[in-house]
């Protein structure tokens, strides 16, 4: 990149992943992830219980969050077979699962910031990503669990949830 380009540390370039009818779209900075503040568990847990109806729990031994009883993000290790299946381009560090939408929106995310974003044989036809949860800024975190949500909740919960203005 030259200086001043979209990468440069002043930038306020936005990408948009469009997410759906009748939903936002998701936005993430253009900057480099040392300037950006960087997710962690607790802001999953704050995002996440925030929405309504929604309840912490566990998952294969895993922390979860649900939205009348369907899961929309995990806490997602990486398996042996995922290892395998990555080799070398395996991260290290903490994995969150999230639904999506559909499949487009996930193959749109991973294309879109596959430093952030990726998958595994495992998800091959489900509607999820894998999330580096110390790659992702929290404004991003924020509207991935937001669309999470609203691709599991009840079709009535959701819409008032977003006819409130969310």
């Amino acid at each position: 990149m030259t200086a001043g380009g979209p990468a440069s540390r002043g930038s306020t370039r936005r990408r948009r992943i469009h997410v759906g009818p009748g939903r936002r779209a998701l936005t993430a900075p253009w900057m480099p992830a040392t300037v950006r503040a960087m997710a962690t568990w607790d802001d999953v847990a704050r995002i996440a219980l925030a929405l309504p109806e929604t309840a912490e729990g566990t998952s294969y031994g895993q922390r979860s969050w649900k939205v009348a009883d369907k899961g929309f993000v995990w806490e997602r290790p990486l398996r042996r077979a995922d290892l395998a299946a990555l080799g070398d381009a395996a991260p290290g560090g903490p994995i969150l699962g999230a639904r999506v939408a559909d499949l487009g929106v996930r193959e749109a995310l991973v294309a879109d910031d596959p430093d952030v974003y990726f998958t595994t044989p495992h998800f091959d036809g489900y509607p999820a990503v894998l999330v580096q949860l110390d790659r992702i800024s929290v404004t991003d975190l924020e509207e991935l669990v937001v669309e999470a949500w609203l691709a599991r909740a009840p079709k009535r919960l959701a819409r008032k949830f977003l006819a409130a203005g969310h």
